[in-house]
């Protein structure tokens, strides 16, 4: 018996690279979260198409504050930065309150630096 020759692909049988994009699953939820009431399927596209522009825009922003910072890692600053110009972390309402407010638990420790016994913060930065 001897092993069966398979002919090797040609590489013209590409597919195009698809954009990442947010589950709708996770759309939904967040909106049902903040909005507390059912939604129509094409009120739902509408808003899942707003949502993707928005965080396709957002991310053009960090982008660009960080080229513009001649750096090549988007920074916690930057992303404070965005948000301060957006009027959502103010004077009277910092980051760390918005963090508080809307994340759980287990996120707030990882963004919120927390002072424990001997001395040690967590997170690290």
């Amino acid at each position: 018996l001897q092993p069966k020759i398979v002919p090797k692909r040609l590489g013209t049988t590409r597919k195009e690279p698809r954009e990442p994009h947010i589950p709708s699953s996770l759309i939904k939820e967040i909106f049902r979260h903040f909005a507390k009431m059912p939604v129509t399927r094409d009120a739902f596209k509408i808003v899942e198409k707003c949502s993707e522009r928005y965080f396709q825009q957002l991310s053009n922003d960090l982008e660009a504050y960080t080229h513009h910072a001649g750096r090549k890692t988007v920074e916690a600053a930057d992303l404070e930065v965005l948000m301060r110009r957006q009027g959502l972390v103010t004077d009277k309402m910092p980051l760390n309150v918005l963090i508080e407010r809307y994340l759980p638990l287990e996120y707030r420790k990882l963004l919120i630096p927390i002072a424990v016994s001997g001395n040690k913060v967590i997170p690290r930065k």
